[in-house]
């Protein structure tokens, strides 16, 4: 069972940045496994097992990043990620598709919360149920805005996708993607349980907006997915 992150997670996330070689790795190797991998392995099996009791027929399944890059894709960088991040979400062959719960832990911060990378025929298909029906959404928006833990990220096209259905929705309309964010400072909660039942509770009002999001891939395509 997870019991929280230590210091020598953090210190070691803080080496790998500065000493992102093979030599340092595999001087700490033991550290990342015993402080950062397994706990990481051992949060996400907890929470992905929270989910499945709350959407026990969606066949949820998580999944832990490992530290490795891509060799074809260094592009200058180190060989090393300096952080982790684990996923909840239904497998499927695109994965920008599916509303992805997940947890990052970097030397500097922390993120969990909800994403989808989402095809630009998806954004297209929220669109038109955003016109079909705006009040769903209206309705999740509002429950974002009287809360703190979460802020919306709605990077948006350069070319207007036209009028929103609502001013409240306006951002959302134009959206390429979106994730519902919660960010902040490694602090003493990381060390504890008290992580685990802050993301919970995170997750569980995000349920909401899982279940909006999930049946988009199969609402009929618009005529203009522009």
């Amino acid at each position: 069972m997870f019991k929280g992150f230590t210091g020598e997670t953090i210190d070691f996330l803080w080496g790998i940045r500065l000493n992102n070689n093979r030599e340092w790795f595999e001087a700490h190797k033991e550290i990342y496994l015993a402080e950062l991998y397994r706990p990481m392995v051992e949060m996400a099996d907890e929470l992905c097992e929270y989910l499945r009791s709350l959407r026990p027929d969606h066949g949820l399944a998580r999944k832990v990043t490992r530290i490795y890059r891509d060799t074809r894709r260094l592009f200058g960088k180190g060989p090393y990620k300096d952080g982790l991040w684990f996923c909840v979400d239904q497998p499927s062959e695109d994965w920008r598709d599916k509303p992805t719960f997940y947890f990052e832990i970097d030397p500097d911060c922390y993120s969990y919360g909800l994403g989808d990378m989402a095809s630009p025929l998806s954004m297209a298909k929220l669109r038109a149920r955003m016109e079909r029906d705006p009040k769903p959404l209206e309705n999740l928006v509002r429950a974002l805005e009287r809360q703190e833990e979460f802020v919306p990220e709605l990077p948006q096209y350069k070319r207007s996708k036209g009028a929103a259905p609502s001013k409240l929705l306006a951002s959302w309309y134009q959206a390429r993607n979106f994730s519902i964010v919660h960010r902040n400072s490694p602090s003493e909660e990381l060390f504890s349980r008290e992580i685990v039942e802050r993301v919970k509770r995170g997750f569980l009002f995000l349920l909401p907006f899982y279940d909006y999001f999930v049946p988009l891939a199969s609402d009929p395509a618009p005529t203009d997915s522009n």
